[in-house]
């Protein structure tokens, strides 16, 4: 009997845990999106020096659908999943590419955006159009980003690496270095404010981009996917006409 009590007591915590993310946010009032807001058309800051973009927009959807308001922590982009594991944002929402060795830490949605990456180029420079032709030049990322793991196993490459891909276009614009490689909604949004450059590739990679979350919250999970999958019925053209219209 004693047996049975402890398994009904294990049963009945485990159910408690699995209910409990969601719990505690809605009892808090807000869910927190963690996020690196130098990635235009995803996400970044407007004139106002507001967080706005696509993947605002989903946190917002997400928050809105749980009844609490939506909270932002924009950070460094390789310090996202560490301030998740360590429960300090709820989500990430980051243009952040499905990878196998982010999914030994962290669980994802179901994919919400494919991608890929591209090449971009100072106008006057020599036009680089395969990852092979970056073999002997100096290329700018984003630490951490997809285009960081990319170019790094690509022998001969001198790659620099900074926390914002606004530092990694001055150092192109100011030729310090000969390429950035990113991911090409964000690269033509920067070409569209930087005349002087250009994407001089087509799109090199095939990615999808999914929502972060704990191992653990499994009903969080679920819920971003209903969400996600409810978007998918007629809001989630209207943000991409919005955030991604010619």
């Amino acid at each position: 009997m004693r047996r049975l009590i402890v398994f009904g007591l294990v049963v009945v915590l485990s159910i408690l845990s699995l209910a409990g993310i969601i719990d505690e946010i809605k009892k808090r009032g807000y869910i927190i999106m963690g996020t690196e807001a130098t990635f235009p058309p995803f996400e970044f800051r407007d004139e106002k020096n507001q967080i706005v973009g696509f993947d605002i927009d989903i946190g917002k959807k997400i928050a809105e659908a749980l009844g609490v308001k939506l909270k932002i922590e924009d950070m460094a982009f390789d310090g996202l999943i560490p301030a998740l594991v360590t429960k300090k944002i709820d989500m990430v929402i980051a243009a952040m590419t499905i990878t196998e060795e982010r999914k030994k830490t962290v669980n994802f949605s179901d994919p919400y955006f494919s991608a890929g990456q591209v090449i971009v180029v100072r106008k006057d420079s020599e036009p680089l159009k395969t990852f092979d032709d970056l073999k002997g030049k100096k290329v700018a990322v984003q630490q951490g980003t997809t285009a960081d793991l990319i170019v790094s196993e690509i022998k001969g490459v001198e790659v620099s690496r900074f926390q914002r891909f606004t530092d990694a276009f001055l150092e192109l614009m100011n030729g310090r270095v000969d390429a950035v490689v990113l991911d090409f909604a964000p690269a033509k949004a920067y070409v569209a404010m930087y005349p002087q450059l250009t994407i001089s590739s087509d799109i090199l990679s095939q990615e999808e981009y999914g929502i972060a979350v704990r191992k653990e919250d499994k009903d969080l999970l679920e819920f971003i996917n209903r969400v996600l999958r409810d978007m998918k019925k007629s809001p989630y053209d209207i943000l991409l006409e919005k955030w991604f219209k010619q």
